[in-house]
């Protein structure tokens, strides 16, 4: 059993990183009855901290607004994973947030034991994170966003395109997603009537924000994901085609290395839209699918098919007998 000025402390960071806490979980938790939890929180609110309680069957324990927690309630490995997380974020595109991670990074390093210090010194020594590809994203326009998804209020941008056409949107933000060393909104675009997706770089907002609206039921967190993934994927290609393959979406999926959205006709037949910045690799990648399959409307990849297989069947015929 925990001493009682640690046990307090370990209640004080449960009570942190949860809204609400019953109290057997609590008493689970730190391996003490229900009686002492209870006691337990009235040092709490001796101390001043504003712990709150309720009683019946979804009674339980929380940690009032007005709380100020001391420094460093962490175990160790959550202190070592803060710094390793500090250290990351010194690459960050986000303009204002690398100065600021190493600044809290020097703060924290010194608030820990010397052990932590040498485990974390360790990592940031052996480390070199990759800066990102994107163009500096401002701070006070991730703020923003990020704030209209929270009261769910619309947003006005300009947004330039990847051909550098400037296009002027209005959309529902839901997601602010971060990869591949760039920000993302996954949205819904007002106009257009769909999800969409949009580089955080590439817009220029324009203030105030737009009026409130009732949210539309979002897709699982997996499913937005998937959205933004295959939008990154695909947004830098120039030829695009859609393509019908005489084979299950499976086997399409694991022979080419994107995500797709396959429409599925059958157990046996599949339908989907790939692209590429050149039609002949393109070419060259569907004929790796290993099964029929037909080119529904593009021109260039079907002349770079009609090349390629010439090119193959002239290759076989100069083979010596």
């Amino acid at each position: 059993m925990l001493e009682t000025s640690a046990r307090l402390l370990r209640l004080l960071s449960l009570l942190q990183i949860r809204r609400d806490w019953t109290g057997p979980v609590l008493a689970e938790r730190l391996g003490v009855t229900t009686r002492t939890v209870r006691n337990d929180v009235d040092r709490l609110r001796r101390l001043g901290y504003p712990v709150e309680a309720q009683t019946g069957i979804a009674g339980g324990y929380r940690l009032g607004e007005s709380a100020t927690m001391p420094p460093m309630l962490l175990d160790d490995d959550e202190a070592v994973a803060v710094a390793v997380a500090l250290g990351a974020a010194s690459a960050s595109p986000v303009e204002g947030v690398a100065e600021a991670s190493v600044s809290a990074l020097t703060k924290i390093q010194r608030l820990l034991p010397s052990r932590l210090r040498e485990r974390v010194e360790s990592l940031r020594t052996a480390s070199l994170p990759l800066p990102g590809r994107g163009d500096a994203v401002d701070l006070d326009t991730l703020v923003t966003i990020a704030a209209a998804c929270r009261n769910t209020e619309q947003l006005r941008f300009d947004y330039e395109g990847h051909e550098g056409s400037a296009t002027r949107r209005r959309v529902e933000p839901y997601r602010l997603v971060g990869g591949r060393g760039r920000w993302y909104v996954f949205s819904w675009d007002v106009e257009r009537d769909d999800w969409r997706t949009f580089r955080v770089d590439r817009m220029t907002l324009r203030m105030p924000v737009g009026p409130r609206f009732t949210p539309k039921p979002l897709p699982p967190d997996d499913a937005i994901a998937a959205h933004v993934s295959r939008g990154i994927a695909t947004a830098m290609w120039r030829f695009r085609a859609r393509v019908v393959a005489h084979a299950p979406a499976d086997h399409v999926r694991a022979r080419i290395p994107v995500s797709l959205r396959i429409v599925e006709h059958g157990p046996d037949r599949c339908e989907f839209t790939v692209g590429s910045d050149n039609p002949r690799m393109l070419a060259l990648h569907l004929g790796m699918l290993d099964v029929e399959f037909q080119v529904v409307d593009s021109p260039e990849l079907a002349e770079a098919l009609r090349e390629v297989a010439e090119r193959f069947v002239r290759a076989a015929g100069s083979t010596d007998e």
